[in-house]
């Protein structure tokens, strides 16, 4: 199959991974009203890694230490701080734009850490996305929670950082890095939770069907399906070719959040926004002019 335009087929697969991980910033932010982030995170893992362990298997050891750091910056510190940017933030809207900031700060790591260059375009569209967080976080609603914004734009850089280190990661499975990330993330997380959200695992069993429900589609639906899918569609396309579409994350989260969870988007997130998805867009284009793999990972669904 050539590399041109996508066909039919993989185009309705992006349309379902897209709207799986923006469906779980809904069903992720309705659970976290009950269970706290880090434990919310840990559930998720634990639930992943039941399915997942019998696909498991051992990576070649000089891939140890790739594994560990990059499992605990995105299993522990990127899930948690996506996760407490959403509660903080009281809707789904600003969190999933600034996620997106991850883009143009894993092609600056690359450039500043792996050489990796480019051109005045790019270098113009990081510019414009950050311009972009800076407009967002303009807004009444958004100021009034900086440390929403804070911990979703860590929870981004995290995430970028961890991308880096993944590039030179070869010899695991998919799915074996899944269930490994599960493995490493749910004893540090169970500790984080017990010391930073006291009596949140005795509440357990208390919390209703709809916390349940939620770490639930964040493991099954969201990371096996919508991973899945991803990881399908990549075998048989350029990452690069990929990019631009899952910018629709971001606006099926924005259409859910208004429809769902009462979200008011002001008009700096309408402009601001429509910044950072614009630079991102542009950086996805140029990736693919370039005919070269980003070095980005799939849009994280949170």
């Amino acid at each position: 199959m050539a590399a041109g335009d996508l066909r039919g087929r993989d185009i309705a697969l992006l349309m379902l991974v897209c709207l799986t991980w923006a469906c779980n910033f809904l069903t992720s932010a309705i659970a976290l009203r009950e269970v706290p982030p880090i434990l919310f995170t840990a559930l998720r893992f634990i639930l992943l890694l039941v399915v997942l362990l019998p696909l498991i298997r051992r990576p070649p050891p000089a891939q140890w230490p790739r594994l560990i750091a990059s499992s605990l910056l995105v299993g522990v510190l990127h899930f948690t701080l996506g996760f407490v940017a959403v509660k903080l933030a009281g809707q789904l809207t600003s969190p999933a734009i600034l996620m997106q900031s991850y883009v143009p700060m894993t092609t600056l790591l690359a450039w500043w850490l792996l050489g990796e260059r480019f051109g005045w375009r790019t270098g113009l569209a990081i510019a414009t996305s950050f311009v972009g967080v800076l407009v967002l976080g303009l807004d009444p609603d958004v100021l009034a929670k900086p440390m929403a914004s804070l911990a979703m734009l860590t929870a981004a850089l995290m995430l970028a950082i961890a991308t880096i280190m993944m590039k030179g990661q070869s010899g695991i499975s998919v799915w074996s890095q899944q269930g490994w990330m599960a493995a490493l993330s749910i004893l540090p997380l169970l500790a984080l939770s017990a010391w930073l959200e006291p009596g949140a695992i005795a509440h357990l069993p208390q919390v209703s069907w709809k916390a349940w429900f939620g770490a639930a589609f964040a493991a099954y639906a969201s990371s096996l399906l919508g991973h899945g899918l991803y990881y399908y569609l990549v075998q048989r396309r350029p990452v690069a070719q990929l990019m631009p579409w899952l910018l629709l994350v971001p606006v099926f989260a924005m259409a859910l959040g208004i429809a769902f969870y009462g979200d008011r988007p002001g008009t700096r997130v309408w402009i601001g926004g429509a910044l950072v998805l614009g630079g991102v867009f542009v950086i996805a284009i140029r990736q693919l002019q370039r005919g070269r793999q980003a070095v980005s990972p799939p849009v994280p669904e949170t």
